[in-house]
């Protein structure tokens, strides 16, 4: 291990590592700030009770990064790994419908203890690791594109799993599920005519559930749903009920201008932005720091995103070419529904904004798929050296 370390630790990526760090270090601060006075008026807590809580998840967070990164992301490829990851994501979402927390109408949340777990956000990674393991292993026996022997079955757990958070009332996440599925696949390197009958198959199936769906739509089309949909089309219709966190967000984003009111000096966080810190945070940057603080923000998210892709582009590896895609997309994507919802673009979905909002969840496991794409940026420049 000694030996592994020292020869991957020269080839240590430290620009993702810096870009991680900081907007972990500026999501505490905007933490902080935003989150001042909801915590005082509304939980009667202390001033800095959410700021400390968000340390404590950091101090998590960091060392799974750091552990993350010196794991060779070879070892995923084992099936018993494999096996075990796979069962732990389908017990954890079969076990959040019948012992999970209810939370706005969502049944999202598991409480152990002192621990609260999202399951939906470790689907998301071991959903990533998952199938760039089996299609890594198709594609060295040269059967990949085989739809029967090689993708119905990891297209079976996928869909599974998508179903599985969309009835947990979680849009947002059941879309970033599939849409990170689907790009790890696209990244395979199966052929376009399987890759059309695939979805041949999926629309297929879709049209034979169909009825099902309708029958069960009361599961999937709730009333916080139709609100939020109401909300999302116009806003200003329903700004004192389900429009009225989209309005204000709009309201600190335009107070913000250019330059911002200034660090800690927003007005929309004081009772008016309902729980500023988590995925509204965006609006509060915004007025504080204005433009500048956005774009620093959204800018480091993007350089992680093309910097994931670059290094999916320079592996001959296919395993990690698929890792890498998948975790540039993870964050991309995700990034995409907070900041569509803010500006309303697409409907809200309490999506955070990637290491920025308040969550242990969020910000432990997002570290962890950081890590593993540091682990496989290392790996990519050794390999770039020995050839």
């Amino acid at each position: 291990m000694i030996p592994y370390i020292k020869r991957y630790a020269k080839n240590f990526d430290y620009s993702l590592f810096i870009t991680y760090l900081f907007l972990c270090l500026f999501g505490l601060v905007m933490i902080y700030s935003a989150s001042m006075e909801w915590a005082v008026n509304v939980y009667d807590y202390e001033p800095d009770f959410f700021y400390k809580r968000q340390v404590i998840n950091l101090l998590v967070a960091v060392p799974v990064f750091l552990m993350a990164a010196f794991i060779p992301y070879k070892h995923y490829r084992r099936k018993p790994i494999m096996a075990s990851m796979l069962l732990v994501m389908f017990v954890l979402l079969f076990a959040v419908h019948f012992i999970g927390d209810d939370i706005n109408g969502a049944k999202s949340w598991i409480t152990i203890g002192p621990l609260r777990l999202q399951p939906s956000e470790l689907a998301k990674i071991i959903l990533i690791l998952y199938f760039a393991s089996v299609f890594a292993n198709k594609k060295t026996k040269g059967n990949l594109d085989s739809v029967n022997e090689s993708i119905a079955p990891p297209v079976t757990i996928l869909t599974i799993a998508f179903f599985s958070v969309l009835s947990e009332v979680d849009m947002g996440t059941a879309g970033i599920i599939l849409f990170v599925s689907v790009s790890v696949l696209a990244a395979s390197g199966i052929r376009f005519k399987t890759f059309a009958k695939l979805f041949s198959l999926i629309f297929g199936v879709i049209i034979l559930i169909a009825p099902i769906l309708y029958f069960f739509r009361d599961i999937f089309i709730t009333p916080k749903r139709l609100l939020r949909l109401e909300a999302f089309l116009n806003p200003f219709e329903f700004e004192q009920d389900s429009g009225f966190q989209i309005v204000n967000g709009y309201l600190a984003i335009g107070a913000g201008g250019v330059k911002g009111l200034g660090l800690g000096q927003s007005v929309q966080k004081l009772g008016y932005l309902p729980e500023p810190q988590t995925d509204f945070i965006m609006a509060i940057i915004a007025e504080e720091l204005g433009i500048l603080g956005t774009v620093l923000v959204i800018g480091s998210l993007g350089f992680i995103v093309l910097r994931a892709l670059f290094i999916a582009l320079s592996t001959q590896d296919v395993q990690a070419r698929m890792i890498a895609t998948g975790v540039g997309s993870l964050i991309g994507f995700q990034t995409f529904i907070n900041l569509g919802g803010l500006l309303g673009i697409i409907p809200l979905t309490g999506v955070p904004l990637p290491f920025i909002s308040y969550g242990g969840t969020s910000v432990v496991l997002l570290s962890l798929a950081m890590g593993i794409l540091l682990n496989v940026s290392m790996f990519v420049k050794h390999e770039k050296m020995q050839s």
